[in-house]
C-alpha cells in the first residue's frame, strides 16, 4: 500500500523530533511504499538528510521558515470570499463558536486550491481588521480581548506560517497525497494539517501518532519575550486545531496513557484511540543488560538533557542527604544535551554542596558529583553510561514518555523516578517512584536500593524483561502494520468510489493476463 508520512521539523532531516522512530518504522515495513511529506523549520535543517531506503518512492518538502509570497493578488470576488472564510476562522479561534473554525479552515483550503497561495491575503490589512473584530466580539476570551495592533500583527504572521500547508500542491496531482492509501501524521498540530485536507477532500484515511502532545508542548513552551495576548491567541488556535484533528482522524495512536488522557480531554473518543508505545533498539543495550555485573554499587547515574524541567537542583539536594548516610556514594550526571545557563547553576550548586575531597594529604581532591557527556572517554555510548552505576535516577518535574527511563530498563538497572508524565506506566512496578520536588523522598528511595543490592538486582531484571516486552522496535512496527491493514480494510469512502484491493496486483504488469475473463474480446483480435 502507499502510505503518505507527514512530518514537521523531523524525518527525513537529520535533526528534529520524531526522526528516529519514523526511520525505524519506514525501514521495518519494506513491503509498503512510503511517500514523505515534510515541513521544515529552518534552512540549516534542510541541508542534512538521513539516507532513505529504496521503498521511499518520493520526498516532498515545504519550508515553514521562508517567505512564501506567490505574487498573486486576488480579485474583488476572491477577496470577498477570503474575508468570509477568514472571519469564520478567527471567530472560531477567539470565541470558540462550534463549527466556525473548521468551516473557515476548509473554506480557505478550497480558495487556496482554486486561486493560489494565501500569503498576501493572510498578511493584508483586511485580515488584521477581521482579527481585531473577532477579538472584540462578544464571547471572545479575556486574554484575546486585550490584543493591541502589535499583538494582531505578530499573530497574523504566525498564523500565516501555520496555515502554509493549505497552499501546498501536495493534494490533487496523480501520485500525490490525495491518492495515498493512508495518511500517517507523525505528530499532531501543523504536521497533521495536510492529512486533514486529504481526508476532507479525497477521503484518505488519517492516522495521527503523538508521542508528545503538540498542544501540551505549546503550553510548556515558555518564551519570556512573548506578549500575553499573542500567547492567548496561539493557545486558542492550537486548541481548536487539536480538537478538529482528534474529531476527524480515523485513529489516534498516543505513545502512552498520559498523552491519551490529553487527547480524550480535547475531544477524542475512546473507540478511536489506541496506545502504541515507541519502539527502541534493544540490541544497543544488550551487552550491559545481560552482563552479570550490575555496575558500581556505590554510584548513582542520571542521564538526559540538562534543563530546568529535569530538576537537577532537587537531585543535588537529595544527593546531599544520600552522602550524609552513605559517604562513599558518587553521582555521575551524563548530558545528552545542555542548556548552558542551567548547567552553570547546577555546577555552582554542586561545588557549594560538595567541596572537593581527598583521601589523604598528597591525593588530588575530587568532587563526588561529576558532569560528563555521552561520547566521552569514560562513557562512549549511552549503554555504558547507564552501566556505570547500580541505580539510575530520574528527577524531572515535567515528562512525556521518559526515554531515558526505558533505556535504563533495557540495561537492567533499578530506577528511582519522580511521579510525572508516563513514568508510572513505563515502570510498571519495576522501580521506585516518589513525588516530584521532594528531595528527601528521592534520597530515601536511593538509599533503600543502595543498601539492598539483591532487591536492586531483582528490580533491574524485571525492568529489562518489561522493556523487552513493550518498548522494542519490533512491537512498534508490528502494531502499525496491523493498524495500516485495518484502516485500509475499513474502506474509507472515497469521492471516486474506489474500493481497496478491487484491482489485483498483477494488473499493473502489461500483458494479456490483465484482461478480465468476462471482458469482450475485440473482433480484430478474435
Amino acid at each position: 500500500m502507499r502510505i503518505g508520512l507527514l512530518t514537521e521539523g523531523g524525518y527525513p532531516f537529520a535533526t528534529g523530533e520524531a526522526r528516529l522512530w519514523c526511520d525505524r518504522l519506514v525501514r521495518g515495513l519494506p513491503q509498503h511504499e512510503f511517500e514523505l511529506y515534510a515541513l521544515s523549520r529552518s534552512a540549516e535543517q534542510e541541508r542534512t538528510r538521513v539516507p532513505l531506503p529504496e521503498h521511499v518512492t518520493q520526498v516532498r518538502t515545504a519550508p515553514l521558515w521562508a517567505p512564501a509570497d506567490d505574487g498573486r493578488t486576488y480579485s474583488r470576488r476572491e477577496r470577498r470570499r477570503f474575508a468570509d472564510c477568514f472571519r469564520e476562522l478567527v471567530h472560531g479561534i477567539c470565541a470558540g463558536e462550534p463549527g466556525s473554525f473548521a468551516s473557515g479552515l476548509y473554506g480557505l483550503a478550497e480558495l487556496a486550491c482554486e486561486q493560489g497561495g494565501l500569503y498576501a491575503a493572510l498578511r493584508s490589512e483586511s485580515a488584521v481588521r477581521l482579527l481585531e473584530s473577532a477579538c472584540r466580539a462578544p464571547g471572545a476570551g479575556r486574554g484575546v480581548q486585550a490584543a493591541q495592533v502589535p499583538d494582531l500583527l505578530e499573530f497574523v504572521d504566525e498564523l500565516e506560517r501555520m496555515l502554509r500547508p493549505l497552499s501546498l500542491d501536495w493534494y490533487e496531482e496523480p501520485g500525490s497525497l490525495g491518492a495515498a492509501d493512508i495518511c500517517h501524521a507523525a505528530a499532531g498540530g501543523v504536521a497533521a494539517l495536510p492529512g486533514l485536507l486529504a481526508k476532507r477532500f479525497f477521503g484518505v484515511p488519517l492516522l495521527v501518532t503523538e508521542y508528545g502532545v503538540q498542544l501540551r508542548a505549546h503550553y510548556l513552551d515558555h518564551r519570556p519575550d512573548a506578549r500575553p495576548a499573542v500567547r492567548a491567541l496561539l493557545a486558542a488556535f492550537h486548541i481548536r486545531l487539536a480538537g478538529e484533528i482528534y474529531d476527524r482522524a480515523d485513529l489516534l495512536t498516543p505513545g502512552n496513557a498520559h498523552a491519551r488522557r490529553w487527547q480524550e480531554r480535547c475531544g477524542a473518543t475512546r473507540d478511536r484511540v489506541r496506545t502504541v508505545y515507541p519502539g527502541m533498539e534493544a540490541d544497543r543495550f544488550a551487552t550491559v543488560g545481560e552482563a552479570a555485573d550490575c555496575g558500581d554499587p556505590d554510584t548513582l547515574v542520571w542521564v538526559g538533557r540538562i534543563e530546568p524541567a529535569k530538576d537537577l537542583i532537587a537531585l543535588l539536594h537529595a544527593f546531599a542527604e544520600v552522602r550524609r548516610a552513605a559517604p562513599q556514594t558518587r553521582l555521575r550526571i551524563f548530558a545528552t544535551a545542555v542548556a548552558a545557563d542551567y548547567l552553570a547553576d547546577c555546577k555552582s550548586l554542586a561545588a557549594q554542596l560538595f567541596p572537593d575531597e581527598a583521601a589523604d594529604a598528597v591525593t588530588v581532591g575530587e568532587n563526588p558529583v561529576t558532569f560528563e557527556e555521552i561520547g566521552g572517554p569514560d562513557a562512549p555510548s549511552s549503554a555504558e553510561a547507564y552501566g556505570s552505576g547500580r541505580v539510575v535516577v530520574l528527577s524531572s518535574v515535567i515528562e512525556g514518555f521518559p526515554i531515558t527511563l526505558a533505556e535504563a530498563m533495557f540495561c537492567g538497572r533499578a530506577t528511582v523516578s519522580t511521579d510525572v508524565g508516563a513514568v508510572v506506566e513505563v515502570i510498571g512496578g519495576t522501580g521506585l517512584v516518589v513525588p516530584p520536588r521532594n528531595p528527601r523522598a528521592l534520597a530515601e528511595a536511593c538509599l533503600s536500593l543502595l543498601g539492598d543490592p539483591e532487591r536492586a538486582q531483582r528490580l533491574g531484571a524485571a525492568a529489562r524483561a518489561r522493556a523487552l516486552e513493550l518498548f522494542t522496535v519490533e512491537q512498534n512496527v508490528a502494531a502499525f502494520q496491523e493498524i495500516y491493514l485495518r484502516l485500509l480494510a475499513r474502506g474509507s469512502a472515497r469521492p471516486d468510489g474506489e474500493i481497496p484491493f478491487a484491482q489485483p496486483p498483477e494488473a499493473r504488469v502489461p500483458g494479456h493476463w490483465t484482461t478480465p475473463t468476462w471482458a469482450p474480446v475485440p473482433e480484430a483480435t478474435a
